[in-house]
């Protein structure tokens, strides 16, 4: 069971006004780029969340400042109410994070590894619990293996087991299942919907929007530190209404951004209202001589709202 908070109805994660900005390297002066810009939100106990938005948007500053390691220059970030820069040692122990980067000790088994980490966090007796993460993440059989000689794939499990291993209510995944193959993206995500089941509330960052859309009941959508869309994921899709359509075609000029009024949402990829749309745009194929060769429809998904609220016209 998660630990007990110090208020059974306070939020999971609650941010409010948090800023942060940062030197611009690139630049000589006092130039600075702001990573976040009075971001607001709350994850409540028990919730399956996505926290998107494109490479830049701020996503890992938000995820590192909830985890303490940076220093918000504004705003207050708090874990099960804990405040993460008053209450640190409080916040960090009720929080698990899956970062994005492949960080590991090369002088350490698997095992040693897990047994390493729960005693950072004080966890007795953890060797049940190390064998279940071993068995769920599929790492059993690598258990004694040197950490160094593993592959990336398997070192990404290996984050999250570490993640795991103290039992956190709060868990944030940041681009777990970038690397890995299919079967284990399926059996991660089957332990992590355990957990979830179990009450841990799941914070998820994914390039795999499908991911987000099958797994997440609610969204935030990040663009250059700001939050452009917070909702439920029936939401967001349901004022995506309409059809897509994927079309393979050869010859279709680069700069082709429109075809009679319908804008493009990706190369070749169209969002449209209904099949009298669709009607148009392929009569708009006819007239330009280009020959379709395959045609895709499908239903908006979360992928659409991500790239309309995302978009430089969105913005």
């Amino acid at each position: 069971m998660p630990p007990s908070a110090p208020n059974a109805i306070v939020p999971a994660v609650d941010i409010a006004g948090v800023s942060k900005s940062f030197v611009n390297a690139s630049k000589k002066g006092d130039d600075k780029v702001q990573a976040l810009d009075h971001v607001s939100l709350r994850v409540e106990q028990g919730e399956f969340f996505a926290l998107l938005g494109p490479n830049g948007a701020g996503k890992t500053t938000l995820i590192s400042i909830l985890a303490g390691l940076t220093k918000a220059d504004s705003g207050t970030a708090k874990i099960m109410g804990f405040d993460t820069v008053r209450e640190y040692r409080d916040a960090r122990t009720n929080l698990g994070v899956v970062p994005q980067e492949l960080v590991f000790d090369p002088f350490f088994t698997v095992r040693e590894t897990l047994e390493l980490q729960a005693k950072y966090y004080g966890v007795k007796s953890a060797t049940a619990w190390i064998d279940e993460i071993l068995e769920n993440l599929d790492l059993k059989s690598k258990a004694n293996a040197n950490m160094r000689a593993l592959s990336g794939g398997m070192k990404r499990r290996v984050l999250v087991g570490q993640a795991l291993v103290h039992k956190p209510p709060v868990i944030v995944l940041d681009e777990p299942t970038a690397g890995v193959d299919v079967e284990l993206r399926q059996n991660l995500w089957s332990f992590v919907k355990r957990l979830n089941g179990e009450g841990h509330t799941i914070i998820l960052t994914t390039h795999y929007l499908e991911e987000a859309e099958a797994l997440c009941s609610r969204v935030a959508m990040l663009k250059a530190g700001k939050v452009v869309a917070l909702d439920t994921t029936a939401n967001l899709l349901r004022g995506m209404s309409g059809i897509t359509v994927q079309i393979s075609a050869d010859d279709v000029p680069p700069a082709w951004a429109s075809c009679g009024g319908i804008q493009a949402s990706g190369a070749q990829g169209y969002t449209l209202s209904g099949y009298g749309e669709l009607e148009q745009l392929l009569a708009d194929y006819r007239a330009a001589n280009i020959a379709v060769k395959e045609m895709k429809l499908g239903e908006a998904d979360l992928e659409q709202a991500f790239l309309k609220l995302t978009s430089k016209e969105a913005a």
